[in-house]
């Protein structure tokens, strides 16, 4: 994303998407909801696009856990002004280091590696003050009809799905 800011002059917006609302707070193991052969075939896909963008990922990944309060927590850091580094922590602490990220206490660590405050982050899971916002955002992913992630939108033109920095510098084109 930010080599297509940087070579597009974009500004990306994050909209928040419900993925599995039902998961419970202690996580789904993936085995429970793909075959072994899918979850392979998306590790390695997965892998090899991260690899070729430079970015970690932990193809051993286990275990799926529930966004919700990891959303609502996105949504109080971009009031802060981290955006970029809020949703950067997630995806680190999710996808390379494996964890739950539907841990209150693990939301707080990961707000604290960005500099925000554990307090404040502690009363904004707590009190759940970004609920609404996430709700909205829900909203608007079903007015667009966005049915996976991540989806891409520029202008009236979508791409689903993990592709390469080529296919997202095409649609960007295609709706300028």
């Amino acid at each position: 994303m930010e080599k297509l800011k940087a070579n597009c002059g974009l500004k990306i917006k994050f909209t928040h998407f419900p993925l599995h609302p039902e998961t419970p707070l202690e996580g789904r193991r993936l085995t429970d909801r793909y075959s072994a052969q899918e979850i392979a075939a998306r590790n390695s896909r997965m892998k090899a696009l991260m690899d070729e963008e430079g970015l970690p990922y932990n193809s051993e990944r286990t275990m799926s856990y529930n966004s919700r309060l990891a959303q609502e927590l996105a949504k109080w850091a971009e009031s802060k002004g981290k955006e970029d580094e809020i949703h950067d922590a997630i995806f680190r602490a999710y996808f390379v280091d494996t964890e739950n990220i539907g841990e209150p206490e693990a939301l707080v660590e990961i707000a604290k590696t960005i500099g925000l405050a554990a307090d404040e982050a502690t009363d904004v899971l707590l009190s759940r003050s970004f609920k609404e916002a996430v709700d909205a955002d829900w909203r608007r992913c079903d007015a667009f009809r966005v049915t996976a992630v991540p989806t891409f939108l520029a202008g009236r033109y979508m791409l689903i799905g993990a592709h390469p920095y080529e296919d997202l510098e095409k649609l960007v084109q295609r709706a300028s």
